[in-house]
């Protein structure tokens, strides 16, 4: 996927993260679409090695490796910034 798909997929899937993890969270947009991506990368990695398999493009099982990197990527943010 190019760059462009991943602002993409990551923005979407940042979004799915925080709307299934309402809350107050600094940074707005933009953290949402860094935290997207990121949890993105994050999730395929924990896919792949746990044998799932990683984000391989614009599919259901991406989308779900991705969204749940995200809410794993949402969960850490959040305790960190709550110390």
């Amino acid at each position: 996927m190019g760059f462009i798909s991943w602002i993409v997929f990551g923005l979407v899937a940042g979004l799915i993260a925080k709307f299934l993890m309402p809350g107050r969270d600094p940074g707005g947009f933009i953290i949402t679409i860094l935290l997207g991506v990121v949890g993105a990368v994050i999730g395929g990695f924990i896919g792949n090695a746990l044998g799932f398999g990683g984000v391989t493009g614009f599919n259901i099982h991406s989308f779900i490796v991705a969204v749940l990197g995200a809410l794993i990527l949402l969960f850490a943010y959040r305790a960190i910034k709550a110390r």
